[in-house]
């Protein structure tokens, strides 16, 4: 009895303690229920009137600025281009394009939608992040008129609290006629009419359906997808999904959407004054995607560039006479100019195409961020490495036809070897041969078989690494590189190779280029300032060799004549030409110790130019011009002289006549005869004819050069 006595103790204890907890569990939760109540009352009554969703706060502009922060080139959101127009203006497809682009369901919710907010979270779970989407129209209305993109619980709450009040006051044709009137499309441009006379030069009630799912596309990311921007293909993608949109969600009939699908998009020119047009969009999406559009919009942020107003000022003239004369000398369409401060890495000067606001020729984007083929202009970074493996200057290399793929007949009259693969024999831009050659003759007159030869010598990796280290971004894959490498079988980027070229001006220092100095909030405080980060890329003997030779004019005169495009009387400027297979590509970079410019001429759709179009012509004179003008604003200066390099050796010394302990006759041999590449102590290999490449090259010798009696 007195166990069961106390086990009816135990258990009436238990069953109390729980009771007690139960009741101070309903006590928390009434308190935080009451607490909520109080907190969702306080928001209510601090809530705005709905009426002011019609009006907007103009907010400071952010500007940006030249290098000396004086010239402003561009002014964010200056001010709200907007005409309000009422909704029986408002055309059926901009407003079936945008309840397609951001609320679906928009007739059915009443302010918000739990069905949207479940969806993004769910995807949001699905995808490991956090996904947006779930705000309606009127949420966004609110949030853009009102609110702000703050994210906090509160605003949220007062957010979807206010898109609920909005949704008695008005009906919801008037909420989407505020939506479409007040939200910013990007260029300044707010609300739908605005938006459709800056970029289609048109009233919105004639705005075509594509043109409409374009508008529609662009209050996700206004600076992002802008038309006058380098996205266009993000554009075209969005507006695309969008009409597929609209016919799943049956806003549109199947013959309506075919007939969207062929129609091309055109966009007028951008209507506000803009200097410096690609650099500035440049500065302007840098700053967008690192501090957000809001924030961007309305903190009167003060930009300081890199830019040289005066020369990029240049740079637009000449670069504009320039484009004429080449569209009809050679069909080249377009052209590109970057020019960079190599002591700092300052972009002085951009110029991204020949004309920005010629939208027929694709005139904003920005082909200075664009990969193309550089063609000879990639030879520097071979020679730079092969001196820097103690080849001088005076080595010998033969300029005689050569196959370079061993499984292919050396006399270079296959196409293909056994297994399929295309043989690889080059020729020189003019089709001559001109025998024995120095390392210095080649690379001054750009010649392509000892280029090949200077490739293979200096090992294809390596002279990628060797080009990464200098600035090069766009190598990637290596194992997709060959032979072919040095004749400019990679794609680079104008501002790269420029500025990798800055790192022979720099005596083998590299910068890499900037374009913002300094970003300040409106207040003063400095946000952003660039920090100095040079780092030695080659050794400064071989950066010295490279400027020697692109600027010994003698050597190069046998193939560019004395005075040509490359030539400044009374100063010493290095330079190097470029020109792509089919003619697609023309190239010019040169530099002094303080400038580095360099130039493309092209298409942008790769059409060829014509064949007096190569290199130099189309290039040169533009480049000479711009050069001519920058180098009034830089000293006058020399390039450091390397130090003599001499070798004993044949082939290294300049001398290509080896008396052969083996035979009894004089006899010429290739360089693989002397040196063993991966050894340059000109040691001859033991067993030379297991080299790869040895066969074919004595073979391209013997049969070339005769031997000496």
């Amino acid at each position: 009895m007195d166990v069961l006595n106390r086990l009816r103790k135990n258990i009436s204890s238990r069953a109390h303690t729980l009771r007690g907890l139960a009741v101070l569990f309903a006590l928390l939760l009434a308190v935080i229920a009451i607490g909520l109540f109080i907190f969702v009352i306080y928001l209510r009554l601090t809530l705005p009137d709905p009426k002011t969703v019609a009006t907007r706060h103009v907010q400071e502009s952010t500007k940006i600025y030249d290098r000396t922060g004086e010239i402003l080139l561009y002014d964010i959101y200056n001010e709200e281009r907007r005409t309000v127009i009422p909704a029986d203006q408002i055309p059926d497809t901009i407003k079936k394009a945008t309840i397609a682009a951001e609320d679906a369901r928009f007739y059915e919710h009443r302010g918000f939608d739990l069905r949207g907010i479940a969806r993004a979270v769910f995807r949001g779970i699905s995808s490991g992040g956090i996904e947006g989407g779930g705000s309606t129209i009127t949420q966004q209305l609110v949030k853009k008129a009102l609110f702000g993109d703050q994210q906090t619980i509160a605003r949220k709450l007062r957010e979807i609290m206010l898109a609920i009040e909005i949704e008695r006051a008005f009906s919801k044709d008037e909420i989407l006629s505020m939506y479409l009137n007040q939200i910013p499309y990007g260029s300044n441009a707010y609300g739908i009419e605005s938006a459709s006379r800056t970029f289609f030069k048109k009233p919105a009630k004639d705005l075509t359906l594509a043109q409409a799912a374009t508008l529609a596309a662009l209050p996700n990311r206004p600076s992002y997808l802008s038309p006058f921007g380098s996205h266009l293909n993000e554009l075209t993608s969005r507006k695309n999904y969008i009409l597929e949109r609209m016919h799943d969600l049956d806003l549109i009939t199947d013959t309506e959407y075919a007939v969207s699908q062929t129609e091309v998009v055109l966009f007028g020119q951008e209507p506000s004054k803009l200097g410096a047009p690609h650099f500035v969009i440049m500065a302007k999406e840098y700053v967008t995607e690192k501090y957000g559009e809001a924030f961007v919009e309305g903190s009167g942020l003060k930009i300081i560039t890199t830019l040289d107003a005066d020369l990029q000022t240049s740079a637009e003239d000449i670069i504009a006479k320039y484009a004429k004369i080449n569209k009809e000398r050679y069909k080249a369409s377009n052209t590109a100019l970057v020019s960079i401060d190599p002591k700092t890495g300052d972009v002085l000067a951009l110029v991204g195409s020949a004309d920005y606001f010629d939208t027929s020729n694709e005139g904003n984007f920005n082909v200075a961020l664009a990969n193309r083929q550089p063609g000879s202009a990639f030879k520097p970074f071979a020679y730079a490495e092969l001196f820097n493996k103690g080849y001088p200057d005076t080595t010998i290399l033969f300029d005689v036809k050569t196959e370079f793929n061993p499984l292919c007949s050396p006399d270079g009259n296959q196409s293909k070897d056994v297994y399929g693969q295309d043989c690889y024999h080059p020729k020189n831009y003019d089709g001559q041969y001109r025998g024995p050659v120095t390392l210095r003759q080649s690379l001054s007159q750009s010649l392509n078989i000892p280029s090949v030869k200077t490739l293979y010598l200096a090992g294809v990796q390596t002279v990628a690494d060797t080009a990464e280290r200098m600035g090069i971004t766009t190598l990637g894959d290596r194992s997709r590189f060959g032979l072919s490498l040095v004749l400019g079988g990679a794609e680079v980027k104008l501002v790269d190779l420029t500025s990798a070229y800055g790192v022979f001006a720099n005596d083998g220092v590299r910068n890499p280029w900037e374009f913002i100095q300094r970003i300040e909030r409106a207040d003063g405080t400095v946000l952003e300032e660039r920090v100095k980060n040079d780092s030695r890329a080659i050794d400064s003997g071989v950066a010295r060799m490279i400027s020697s030779v692109l600027s010994d004019n003698s050597a190069r005169t046998p193939v560019f004549g004395p005075s040509s495009a490359l030539y400044f009387p009374g100063r010493e400027v290095a330079a190097k030409t470029g020109t792509t297979q089919e003619n697609r590509d023309a190239w010019v970079v040169g530099y002094t110790p303080s400038i580095v410019t360099g130039v493309w001429v092209g298409n942008n759709r790769n059409q060829s130019m014509t064949a007096a179009g190569a290199g130099i012509s189309a290039a040169g004179p533009l480049w000479h011009e711009f050069m001519t003008k920058a180098l009034l604003k830089v000293p006058q200066e020399s390039f450091p002289q390397p130090e003599p390099s001499s070798s004993s050796k044949p082939m290294l010394n300049g001398s290509y006549v080896y008396t052969s302990p083996i035979t009894s006759m004089n006899e010429v041999h290739s360089i693989l005869y002397f040196v063993d590449r991966e050894d340059p102590t000109g040691q001859i290999p033991q067993d030379p004819s297991k080299d790869q490449q040895f066969t074919n090259w004595e073979w391209a010798v013997k049969s070339v050069i005769p031997t000496p009696q």
